[in-house]
């Protein structure tokens, strides 16, 4: 009878709860925990984290589902030791299968899923290069503007850097460093990546949505990691272009030092390309 005492207002609370979830929230946890999307690399990163869940939960639920049983089913019940089986091997054949087929299954998806999120096209439609240093961002656009070959943008502890991108156009990703490892990471659009010294990681995606998005740095990179993020802004086709030529006029063309030097590692002279 007390039990059932407790259920009435425990689901009421769990009701209210609910309800008073925004529909923002309650989306998000449909999404079990990921921001919504804002990329081509969305589908295949979501399909694979709510696979994940799914196999997680279904193993997770038999596996207690058998320690209950054991717990219910072999209870002590006198004092006699129970009937003692040495070996059992269908029960061995199962625990040494079982967790070769649930590998198998998450390495396969986990590969189709993979080469689909790192897939690079033979002409993007832009490209841009990235620099994370102590502790801003640089962004270097290999566009002709003006005359000129090439923009860039660049951030600082109290203004932090502005990354422009064309929505619906692909935008092949450069990453360099001029001093530690840092990451690039953008949570809308799905995809991390490492920025590492003397090393020129890739990356290439198309941004769905239009808005402003938050990026950091998700790698402890120093003192100031903290203040090491950039706003992500997702504009039209003329948009984008308006604000290069807003670059050029200020004269910030060619690519800034940062760009230059993120493939040397400082005191090893010419770093691997």
């Amino acid at each position: 009878m007390g039990s059932k005492r407790l259920l009435v207002p425990a689901a009421v609370v769990g009701t209210l709860l609910l309800a008073g979830c925004s529909a923002e929230t309650n989306a998000q946890w449909k999404r079990l925990g990921l921001p919504e999307g804002a990329s081509d690399r969305t589908e295949a990163v979501r399909s694979l984290w709510i696979g994940a869940w799914i196999a997680a939960l279904v193993v997770g639920v038999m596996v207690w589902g058998l320690i209950l049983y054991a717990v219910v089913r072999y209870r002590r019940r006198n004092e006699e030791a129970p009937r003692q089986t040495r070996y059992n091997l269908p029960l061995e054949v199962l625990y040494t299968l079982a967790p070769f087929a649930i590998i198998g299954v998450l390495f396969f998806y986990t590969v189709e899923n993979g080469n689909r999120i790192t897939a690079m096209s033979d002409s993007p439609q832009h490209t841009i290069n990235v620099v994370g240093q102590q502790w801003q961002w640089t962004f270097n656009y290999h566009e002709t503007v003006n005359g000129e070959e090439g923009v860039w943008e660049t951030g600082t502890l109290d203004q932090p850097a502005e990354l422009w991108l064309p929505v619906n156009e692909s935008v092949h990703f450069d990453l360099t460093s001029p001093d530690v490892i840092h990451s690039f990471w953008v949570p809308s659009f799905y995809f991390k990546l490492d920025v590492i010294p003397g090393r020129t990681n890739k990356l290439e995606l198309t941004p769905t949505k239009t808005g402003t998005f938050a990026g950091k740095c998700a790698e402890l990179c120093g003192l100031y990691h903290s203040r090491m993020v950039f706003t992500v802004k997702v504009v039209t086709a003329d948009e984008y272009q308006a604000h290069l030529r807003d670059l050029a006029d200020r004269g910030q063309t060619g690519a800034a030092t940062g760009g230059q030097d993120a493939t040397t590692i400082p005191g090893h002279g010419e770093g691997e390309k």
